[in-house]
């Protein structure tokens, strides 16, 4: 004869399943609200601008140390102040080594689409370009473990310069259009020469629950951009290429090229 008991037992047995099911997270749902709950931020910049190294390597990197970058969707836009002749060249404020480093950041981003791997590199490049170094970039990519070769095919051909035309329409579609760089935009807003206080905007705009632990020290509003003053701290676009001085860049000479096809 069957044992009856276990049949009764089962609708119980059903309910406390689902009802502990119900006190689980759900991980997939949990992920995407977060991703929802991103912040854009967006830097406009070219390479060898001063202010843009030291921006990055000095301030931006740290969001990947605080968790500040848990709320963020960064994007990095590597053209700056550059302009496209009517023949599709392109001319670089700071001389053809910043079209190369321009490029070749472009590039970076394009073969490693993965932040963590594609912003490491750019710090890597960032930070010899603050060291007065650049001329090493490619020493990066061994100190990093990566491979080489997606990146120096990429800006030794038509990609990389097809990749620096899509940065060129990206950055000249902005509203307001950019005056000089850093060009910092957090959801959508440009902060003007406020962007050092970049991560105050960025917890503002946060709408997640569990906003990050760091935002709890920005308890201050970032300062009103209409009153921000203007600083010495940006690389301004004069309208036109100018060159980089020789103590920032020890540049002497203006070449308006389409790639430069250095190997360092």
């Amino acid at each position: 004869m069957i044992d009856p008991r276990p049949l009764f037992l089962m609708p119980i047995v059903l309910v406390v399943v689902l009802a502990a099911a119900a006190l689980l997270p759900l991980p997939a749902a949990a992920a995407e609200e977060a991703a929802a709950a991103k912040v854009s931020l967006e830097l406009y910049y070219e390479s060898l601008c001063p202010y843009c190294s030291r921006f990055m390597v000095n301030r931006l990197a740290g969001i990947f140390e605080d968790g500040l970058i848990d709320a963020v969707d960064l994007r990095l836009v590597p053209y700056g102040n550059a302009r496209v002749g009517s023949n599709g060249d392109i001319s670089c404020q700071h001389g053809p080594y910043e079209c190369l480093l321009n490029t070749v950041e472009a590039c970076a981003i394009d073969a490693w689409p993965d932040l963590d791997v594609h912003f490491r590199f750019i710090y890597c490049v960032e930070d010899l370009v603050v060291k007065r170094q650049y001329k090493s970039w490619d020493s990066c990519f061994q100190k990093l473990g990566l491979d080489p070769k997606p990146v120096t095919e990429c800006y030794k051909n038509e990609k990389g310069h097809k990749l620096e035309l899509k940065y060129a329409n990206q950055t000249d579609a902005l509203v307001p259009p950019h005056r000089y760089v850093p060009w910092v935009v957090v959801d959508g807003q440009p902060l003007l020469e406020d962007y050092e206080n970049f991560e105050a905007y960025i917890c503002k705009a946060y709408k997640g629950t569990s906003p990050p632990k760091v935002c709890e020290g920005l308890v201050h509003p970032p300062m009103a951009l209409e009153t921000v003053s203007a600083r010495n701290g940006v690389t301004y676009n004069s309208g036109g290429i100018k060159l980089a001085t020789a103590e920032d860049e020890g540049r002497d000479s203006k070449i308006k090229m389409r790639l430069p096809d250095y190997d360092n």
